[in-house]
């Protein structure tokens, strides 16, 4: 298997996972957050949706650069937007991995914001520190969330208390 075919079975078996969790998100507590510092649930789950689109930039584009001062982070209104948008970032993510090689994941890719480099590392790195890491991590402060708000946590890589048969 190629890392491209390793990345995008981690992803679609990631991607259910996380469906599972963005499917339980309650609209009456989209704006919900834990703490002051923290993001709202929705604005969580919004975050864990965009992050999947980043896998275009990594395997297309030699660097990404941003402005921080324009930046707007995608904010899905309600959780049908959420999961129509999520399920296309899967879709999408999917068809950007297929037939890249190892050599090509293994090139180095920067993010930029102007002049600054904040990282370089070979583009199979970036996938999986900024895109399969970062969706797990994500996704298990919105389980947090979800337990705070009383809300059953589905089983991830076994039993819940909720789910303890999965």
């Amino acid at each position: 298997m190629t890392l491209a075919e390793i990345f995008a079975a981690e992803l679609k078996d990631e991607a259910a996972k996380t469906r599972k969790h963005l499917e339980l998100i309650p609209e009456a507590h989209w704006g919900w957050k834990p703490h002051a510092k923290s993001m709202g649930m929705g604005q969580l789950g919004s975050h864990l949706v965009e992050s999947l689109g980043w896998t275009g930039a990594i395997v297309n584009m030699g660097e990404f650069a941003f402005d921080p001062a324009t930046f707007k982070p995608y904010m899905a209104a309600n959780r049908k937007e959420l999961l129509a948008r999520f399920d296309a970032s899967v879709s999408e993510a999917q068809k950007n991995l297929k037939g890249k090689s190892d050599a090509h994941l293994s090139k180095v890719w920067r993010l930029k914001a102007g002049d600054k480099v904040f990282f370089e590392m070979p583009r199979a790195a970036v996938i999986r520190v900024m895109v399969l890491n970062h969706s797990v991590h994500h996704r298990a402060q919105l389980g947090v969330y979800l337990r705070l708000k009383d809300v059953a946590v589905p089983s991830t890589y076994g039993p819940s208390a909720d789910a303890p048969n999965m």
